[in-house]
């Protein structure tokens, strides 16, 4: 996400909720059909319908389509806690895939939390489920924070 202009002297959860209040989403979310729907401090909900343009070659969803929206989630979860003078990068993902995706499971969910946040590093777990609350998978994350 560009954090250009006014959103630079925002905390992150204030510059999440200008980011979702103005539709802007980032390159990412447009190319992969998924963006962040619900955001509160430390918690962090995206929203996608993969379709047959993330499918790998054995005919259903890609694994790496769930792990981007694990890791959107955990990260912006952590975001939402940053102050103005800071930011964040992932460490680590770690991924466990529950249930495979194909073009007909429809919209899936991922809410990541932040587990716990201190001054240099943070982490977080997110859950990707269907429609009808079925675990597809699940990941854990470390995130270093980072004064600018």
């Amino acid at each position: 996400m560009n954090m250009t202009g006014s959103l630079e002297d925002l905390n992150g959860l204030e510059q999440l909720r200008k980011l979702l209040e103005s539709g802007v989403q980032p390159p990412i979310g447009k190319t992969m059909r998924f963006g962040l729907v619900e955001i509160d401090e430390g918690r962090a909900v995206f929203a996608g319908t993969p379709g047959t343009e993330v499918y790998n070659p054995i005919g259903s969803v890609h694994g790496g389509y769930a792990a981007t929206l694990l890791d959107s989630a955990c990260g912006c979860a952590v975001h939402s806690k940053l102050s103005a003078t800071q930011r964040y990068t992932t460490l680590e993902l770690k991924v466990a895939y529950h249930r495979g995706m194909t073009a007909e499971t429809g919209e899936v969910r991922a809410e990541g939390k932040v587990l716990s946040f201190g001054r240099r590093v943070a982490f977080a777990e997110a859950t990707l489920v269907d429609g009808n609350g079925r675990l597809l998978a699940s990941a854990t994350s470390t995130l270093l924070v980072i004064d600018k």
